[in-house]
């Protein structure tokens, strides 16, 4: 293998790495954040309020998500197995 066709390996996985667990940091981000100006204007300051909220929301996220996910996985898989083979 080639330093450019690493390089572009290298690359595509970065973006399929990106595509697959960008959205599930951005909602857990955006829940956490959330939640945490809630306990600010309410004063209650319990670490684990946040837990039950983003287990619920990135559950659901991969329940409307996971296929989709998979489907990126496993072409991203198929194609690294290609290339190895020739």
């Amino acid at each position: 293998m080639t330093d450019v066709a690493l390089g572009g390996l290298m690359y595509e996985m970065f973006g399929a790495a990106i595509k697959l667990a960008g959205p599930i940091l951005v909602v857990s981000m955006v829940i956490g954040v959330l939640i945490s100006i809630i306990q600010a204007a309410t004063q209650i300051h319990e670490q684990t309020i946040t837990f039950v909220p983003k287990l619920l929301v990135i559950g659901l996220m991969l329940l409307m998500m996971g296929s989709n996910m998979m489907e990126t996985l496993s072409d991203f898989t198929i194609r690294i197995f290609n290339n190895m083979l020739g």
